[in-house]
């Protein structure tokens, strides 16, 4: 529930059941049936989603921390974006032998990498559970609601999970309005098998990303392992390849213009019945202020991975991440304005006013209340957001915020063996969070970071470790201070010495070790934030919770005779469109799909965004194309847009036509329309995929992996 009461900070939308607006519930897909028809579908209701016979859901895979994979093939080969797979292919890459630069091809099942900690889950079934959670919380109100749905969520899901093979959990749609069952199983034992090299996969880089045309070439390849029963199972070189209950065949006949398109998926968050006032709040503070923060960590990350491969590949996947959302939040804000979407919001907030007065409901304070808690809000969510981005990015800042428990419990005066158990927890935790930590970037970061805690933050709102920082190590040059006090914490802390730190943290020693100097500082900044401002935060929340539910079961009544969608909230959804070019500007049109001679036209020799291997290079240019090429357009396909709903976690789903085949991979929306997760555009909305053909003729001429074809479903 605290999740969902973060997230509902920013929560908004407009339903409107336009065929290629909405990210649709697979159980309730029927409802939709007939405009997917008229597009093109061929398949039942029953073919998407059922939980007695195979059907398409079955195919579809929540893939990881927040993407999406489809199985491709009877032995479970699983396809997914080579940004999904990036982590776990930088994880398993040295400097000697680097997949992630060179990519990678298993040529047997025997030579398919184990990658820990990567998960798989497939969709067992959806359930209606709307009048057990709503009666169980009734009338209550804030944090009280928090507890009680954790209660009776975790009351749900214990008995499904008795079963031993499911895992499950309880989601909140329309604002606490619905609430639906979600059952899965979850796969442990996933291996890599296939991943194109960077140049490939990310080819474009930062300046490609969210961009239409594209060429780069988003995928890799995993297998999902069980034990001898068909199972879940922690890995085991006994285990075998997982037989799936259905896979998705692949068609390598092509897409054309206004050709039948669906997308099936784990979209995460969408925002989309936002007010006005929080359109506001995002445009000029929120958005703003992220953008600026990473863009720091960006510059300080790109500089010290530049000098050193081994640092490079050590913080690859943490750079990737923190750039797509960078760039994601500057896009966002910018389409916002330019679409003028704080006036279309006031437009609709003003025609639910009149809903309001013409149906005499007990609704007149709803957008008042809105505008004051936005109004007592907003002084504080530029710290909030500087807590969270700047504060914590830090590695040895988050180290020291992690001893605010044993601080509290040694100052409560708890016994020696209290202490001891918390003390045996923090030589774990410390061992994740310096993990894989280049300590003179880790520096840069926080000396940076903190200057601009104490330039852009409020003074009124500063922790008092500021005015300590400023009494010992104060400068005219404000840079120079915050340098030379980074400079004396991390050579005097016993955090960073792994023999130091064992021998305090202890019982007989824990008090001396919270006299460490960065651990003071850190839980300095927690006291501040958590004593002066958490609360603010937490109670904008609550208020948010309890308006937004207010507002969106008002608009399912207002809009009781439409089909209206919920939300993303990282479950699964069906949305459909058509292959659809598109004209962003005046005297400017985009087709809508790219062709392998632009990925030559692009090609920089030597550059980090727009470079390619000589072996792709000489194959272009040979146009050795095989036998997937497009047989109209006379090159290979490498790109494809379609103008379906999609927003971030639908990363690898399936594009497939109206047959149920892959024609593709979605991999990013485009620029003109980034305001999509808080108000979809039907003008300039796309989703890029790379073309099912690309991806094939990238396994089979550049890494040699034609066995893989081997065992797909292949439809010409």
């Amino acid at each position: 529930m605290k999740k969902i009461l973060f997230f509902f900070l920013l929560l908004g939308s407009q339903l409107i059941s336009r065929a290629d607006e909405g990210m649709w519930m697979p159980l309730l897909i029927s409802q939709n049936y007939d405009a997917m028809q008229r597009l093109g579908l061929k398949l039942t209701p029953e073919q998407i989603y059922d939980i007695n016979k195979s059907s398409l859901k079955d195919a579809i895979v929540h893939f990881g921390a927040g993407c999406t994979g489809e199985i491709i093939s009877d032995k479970a080969l699983v396809l997914t974006n080579h940004h999904c797979g990036y982590d776990a292919i930088t994880k398993l890459s040295s400097v000697s032998n680097n997949f992630l630069m060179n990519g990678f091809m298993a040529k047997t099942q025997a030579e398919e990498l184990p990658c820990p900690g990567l998960t798989v889950k497939f969709l067992v079934r959806i359930e209606d559970v709307t009048d057990r959670v709503k009666n169980f919380i009734g009338n209550a109100y804030g944090k009280e609601v928090e507890t009680k749905f954790e209660e009776i969520a975790k009351s749900i899901t214990k008995e499904v999970n008795q079963e031993n093979v499911f895992e499950s959990d309880v989601k909140s749609f329309y604002a606490g309005n619905k609430y639906y069952l979600f059952v899965y199983q979850k796969f442990t034992d996933i291996r890599l098998v296939s991943a194109p090299p960077e140049n490939l996969g990310k080819f474009g880089g930062d300046t490609d990303n969210w961009m239409w045309p594209r060429h780069t070439c988003d995928f890799s390849m995993f297998r999902v392992y069980s034990n001898n029963d068909n199972k879940p199972a922690a890995y085991s070189i006994n285990n075998r390849p997982y037989s799936p209950k259905h896979h998705l065949p692949v068609s390598l006949k092509g897409v054309q213009e206004n050709d039948y398109a669906m997308i099936m998926g784990y979209p995460g968050r969408t925002t989309r019945y936002l007010t006005s006032y929080g359109v506001d709040l995002a445009t000029s503070v929120s958005n703003p202020t992220l953008v600026k923060i990473r863009d720091k960590r960006l510059s300080i990350m790109r500089e010290e991975m530049e000098k050193d491969m081994a640092v490079d590949l050590q913080y690859a996947s943490s750079y990737a991440g923190l750039a797509n959302y960078w760039k994601y939040f500057i896009g966002q804000t910018e389409q916002l304005k330019n679409l003028r979407i704080y006036e279309k919001k006031q437009k609709e907030e003003d025609e639910f006013n009149d809903w309001v007065k013409a149906n005499d409901k007990d609704l007149k304070k709803l957008m008042p209340d809105y505008q004051k808690a936005y109004a007592e809000y907003t002084p504080y969510a530029k710290h909030a957001t500087f807590y969270r981005e700047a504060f914590l990015a830090s590695a040895l800042a988050r180290l020291g915020a992690g001893f605010e428990n044993i601080d509290k419990a040694y100052n409560a005066g708890v016994s020696d063996d209290s202490l001891e158990t918390l003390c045996k927890k923090l030589i774990p935790f410390r061992k994740s969070v310096l993990n894989n930590v280049f300590i003179p970037l880790d520096k840069k970061v926080f000396s940076a970071l903190n200057l601009m805690y104490y330039q852009d933050v409020s003074k009124a709102q500063h922790p008092s470790i500021f005015n300590d920082i400023f009494e010992d190590y104060g400068s005219e040059d404000w840079k120079k201070t915050f340098d030379d006090f980074t400079e004396d914490l991390y050579e005097s802390t016993a955090l960073l010495d792994s023999e130091k730190f064992v021998n305090l943290c202890n019982a007989e020693y824990i008090g001396k070790l919270l006299k460490d100097p960065a651990i003071k500082y850190a839980l300095n900044v927690v006291r501040n934030y958590k004593d002066n401002y958490e609360a603010k935060t937490n109670q904008f929340g609550y208020e948010m919770f309890e308006l937004n539910r207010a507002y969106q079961g008002a608009l399912l009544e207002k809009n009781k005779n439409k089909l209206m969608y919920p939300d993303a909230n990282s479950t699964m959804r069906v949305s459909y469109g058509k292959v659809s070019a598109y004209t962003p500007k005046d005297a400017v049109s985009f087709k809508y799909y790219t062709l392998a001679d632009g990925l030559l036209e692009k090609y920089k020799a030597g550059d980090k965004e727009f470079d390619l291997q000589p072996k792709i290079v000489d194959l272009l240019k040979k146009r050795d194309y095989g036998d997937y090429a497009d047989k109209n357009l006379g090159g290979l396909v490498t790109c494809f847009i379609t103008n379906n709903d999609i927003t971030g976690g639908n990363s690898g789903s399936p594009v497939m036509n109206g047959n149920g085949e892959l024609i593709g991979c979605a991999f990013d929306g485009n620029w003109e329309a980034m305001s999509g997760d808080v108000a979809f555009d039907t003008r300039f909305k796309r989703t890029i995929c790379a073309d099912a053909r690309y991806i094939m003729w990238v396994v089979d001429k550049v890494l040699g992996g034609h066995h893989l074809l081997d065992e797909m479903t292949i439809r010409n």
